[in-house]
């Protein structure tokens, strides 16, 4: 499968789609909820979690045969790089090659808006994302704000660009 990679705004329905889909598998496969933790960490978290479209600079869809949205990639800015944020595959269309499509466009994406390194986060429950990191040339980092309080055992990775 070769995606199309489109250019879409944050709040495009498809997009908004897709990180809803997203969110939910992470509840799931990191058992969200069923975690009893204070309840300032869980709404800390959630914060931090929340993108808002104002800190996006870029938001791209990959688009299978059929014109329906099958992958999702966000960007924002953050201190001194630019974060990948929302990296959802749908799991219809996993280990097609839609993940690398997706990643190479953001990655242009980032050096258009002027960056010179990218940085992400995610975790342990995640396996084949951490796989298409590290195949990608991604180097862990120790955690970085705003997941070092309420996410202390996330991974995260920079790549130069």
């Amino acid at each position: 499968m070769s995606p199309l990679i489109v250019d879409v705004p944050w709040d495009d329905p498809r997009a908004i789609d897709l990180r809803d889909r997203l969110d939910a598998e992470m509840v799931d496969r990191y058992a969200l909820n069923q975690i009893e933790e204070d309840p300032e960490i869980t709404a800390e978290r959630s914060r931090v979690l929340a993108l808002h479209g104002d800190s996006v600079v870029a938001t791209v869809l990959a688009l299978d045969e059929n014109g329906d949205a099958v992958g999702h990639a966000a960007l924002r800015t953050r201190d001194d790089a630019l974060e990948i944020k929302k990296v959802i595959v749908d799991p219809a269309a996993r280990g097609k090659g839609v993940a690398k499509a997706i990643m190479a466009a953001i990655e242009e994406r980032a050096r258009r808006h002027g960056g010179r390194r990218v940085i992400l986060q995610t975790g342990h429950a995640q396996p084949e994302a951490i796989s298409l990191y590290e195949k990608l040339g991604y180097t862990p980092i120790p955690v970085y704000e705003p997941y070092r309080r309420t996410m202390p055992n996330s991974l995260c990775y920079e790549k130069s660009l």
